[in-house]
């Protein structure tokens, strides 16, 4: 009996093991990957403090990473062209928009960051376990269109630079699989620790700062302009369009989902209400920072493109691929070559964008499809779902036909009617106790996320509506259009009533009655 029972206990532990190395691979980061934060030997004692740990730089500097990979989406080539298009029609009065959408865009990283940190799982995995099968599988195709969507842009603005420092010996197509190769890049640097990846994104921020800052030093704009267009509030009819392109741009629905799975990067004990609290603190100024910087990048961006071609003729011509050229005929060389610098700031952000954009798409997939997959395949998955379309794209669209402007516009709808398959949930995930515990967030803070939320909604419903508008000719497609936004519309209502109690009353009066 006593040697069964040894037996027994033994394939229990074995099965257990087993369990948990598969739940081990299921997650964001193995446990060996993680970057141990402990500074002292006091970090590793078992008891939990009454009070806070006190504020270290060094623990700050240990923290410091996940946010600056997040802000990269703030730095794509899609906001790099929202910014240029804000400033050449709008001028500098815009400014105020795209600081209030970066403290908006803050609201909600720091969300996803404290979903993150609170349940130690990212939120695609929780979608997954949240919402019934249907909905989950739903969910992750959302995602997956936004990402693709998203990916085009940034593998495009990575091409066009390309093209710009070539002096246009590589055509567009050639760019396109030029950076394509990025994913073994990512890959590389992945096999070296997160550390070393952190540390290529933060070159790669301070490429377009740097490349962004002499920009703007060369155009040299009006400050007393600059400072009204932060400060005051201006919207006038002409420049609606732009002001949503402004804020659209802002909110990356697949940056959502990255952010929740990036601070998961870090070995913190959530077993210790205040290591999870530290954690959060560390992560909420770390991020602040990180965005501070992005929003420095899109001014300079938006001041350079006001100063120079703000109420001329050229404005509304404006795109990516001519950008650099208008900048060389206006500002000519003074110190160094603009259409270089242009072209140097545009690859940063092309190059980085498209290798956060491989990061994301790994945890979405393997988050919703709870796949046990290694990471190099599922980047090579990731990599293949929008390499191939962009290829085509760039194929079809390699001249300075005006269809480029509506492709773009196009996919700034994709990604913009994805927002509410990422807000949605998050919120909804941030704000129950059986998700979060004690670290869910407060009345006032869910109020402020959902004013937030159905802002965003009703923006990006206001960019959808006029392009579906002016885009969408004939019966058939009108009538398939309209089918499409009725479903959207209804799932999205589902996402938002599904814990409420009206939801309850009806899907029991519903089924009483079936």
């Amino acid at each position: 009996m006593a040697s069964s029972s040894n037996e027994a206990r033994e394939k229990l532990l074995s099965s257990t093991s087993t369990d948990l190395e598969q739940y081990e691979e299921e997650r964001a980061y193995d446990s060996e990957e993680k970057v141990v934060i402990s500074v002292s030997d006091d970090d590793d004692e078992e008891e939990d403090y009454a009070s806070p740990p006190p504020f270290s730089w060094r623990k700050l500097w240990r923290f410091t990473g996940p946010g600056f990979l997040m802000c990269i989406a703030f730095l794509d080539p899609g906001n790099l062209e929202g910014d240029l298009q804000a400033g050449a029609i709008a001028g500098y009065s815009l400014l105020w928009l795209l600081t209030w959408s970066t403290v908006i865009g803050l609201l909600v990283q720091l969300l996803s960051a404290r979903l993150g940190v609170a349940t130690g799982r990212h939120l695609a995995e929780l979608c997954r376990e949240e919402y019934p099968r249907w909905a989950s599988v739903a969910l992750w195709l959302m995602a997956e269109l936004a990402l693709i969507g998203a990916d085009i842009q940034e593998v495009i603005g990575s091409a066009i630079a390309i093209k710009i420092l070539s002096g246009g010996t590589i055509p567009l197509w050639g760019g396109v699989l030029i950076t394509a190769l990025d994913c073994f890049i990512f890959l590389f640097l992945e096999n070296y620790g997160v550390r070393k990846l952190e540390a290529f994104f933060g070159v790669l921020i301070a490429t377009m700062a740097i490349s962004f800052a002499i920009m703007f030093g060369e155009a040299k704009p009006d400050g007393k302009e600059l400072l009204i267009g932060i400060l005051v509030p201006k919207l006038s009819s002409n420049t609606i369009r732009q002001a949503v392109g402004v804020v659209g741009c802002i909110i990356m629905p697949h940056n959502v989902f990255l952010h929740s799975a990036l601070v998961q990067s870090r070995k913190i004990n959530t077993a210790k209400k205040n290591r999870v609290h530290e954690a959060m603190k560390y992560y909420s100024i770390e991020s602040t920072l990180a965005l501070a910087i992005s929003l420095f990048i899109n001014i300079c961006v938006t001041t350079v493109f006001a100063k120079g071609f703000y109420g001329s003729q050229e404005a509304g011509t404006i795109g990516l691929e001519n950008a650099g050229q208008f900048l060389q005929e206006k500002y000519g060389r003074k110190l160094f070559p603009i259409l270089y610098i242009w072209g140097i700031g545009l690859l940063a952000s092309g190059q980085s964008s498209t290798i956060t954009g491989t990061y994301a798409g790994q945890f979405i997939m393997g988050g919703f499809l709870n796949l046990k997959l290694k990471k190099w395949v599922r980047s090579m998955i990731t990599r293949s779902f929008a390499i191939v379309p962009t290829i085509i794209v760039a194929l079809f669209f390699d001249t300075e036909d005006p269809t480029m402007d509506v492709l773009n516009e196009s996919l700034n709808v994709l990604q913009s009617v994805q927002i509410p398959f990422a807000l949605i949930p998050l919120i909804t995930l941030v704000s129950k106790e059986q998700v979060m515990g004690c670290f869910k967030i407060g009345s006032l803070t869910q109020v402020v996320s959902w004013v937030v939320a159905a802002f965003l909604i009703l923006i990006n419903g206001y960019l959808l509506f006029s392009f579906f508008s002016e885009e969408v000719r004939g019966a058939l497609l009108s009538s398939t259009v309209s089918i499409g936004l009725i479903i959207y519309v209804v799932f999205v209502l589902y996402l938002i009533l599904r814990n409420t109690a009206l939801y309850s009353k009806l899907t029991s009066r519903f089924s009483k009655n079936s």
